[in-house]
């Protein structure tokens, strides 16, 4: 299961990774959004990973048991990202819609030449 759970991890990670150096708005808050996915099941694996194990500690049982701490902050996580992914896709679309490309490395000079190109 370790090996399941490390390379979701890792795989989240790649696609948050090459989504963000796209340079284009859109793919760059999916790309965020994969990272904050991929760090909140890191924070998540951190509990002890134990299958129909309770999440508190009974004191008088000697099964394993998930820390509830890392469920916590993963639900605390979810919650906060959720909120920044909206506020972004505004700004986002905020900005296509006043310069009429999602570009974020372009200056203007750079955006009218390239939609000249593309319009010719």
């Amino acid at each position: 299961m370790e090996v399941v759970v490390a390379s979701s991890v890792g795989v989240l990670t790649a696609a948050g990774v090459y989504l963000i150096l796209r340079m284009r708005a859109f793919p760059v808050i999916i790309g965020l959004s994969l990272l904050t996915y991929a760090v909140n099941v890191f924070l998540f694996s951190t509990g002890r990973l134990a299958i129909n194990a309770p999440p508190v500690l009974n004191k008088y049982a000697d099964v394993p048991y998930s820390d509830p701490l890392p469920q916590a902050l993963v639900l605390t996580a979810i919650v906060i990202s959720f909120g920044m992914t909206a506020v972004l896709v505004m700004i986002a679309l905020g900005a296509y819609l006043e310069a009429d490309h999602d570009r974020i490395d372009m200056g203007e000079d750079e955006a009218e030449a390239a939609e000249k190109e593309s319009g010719a």
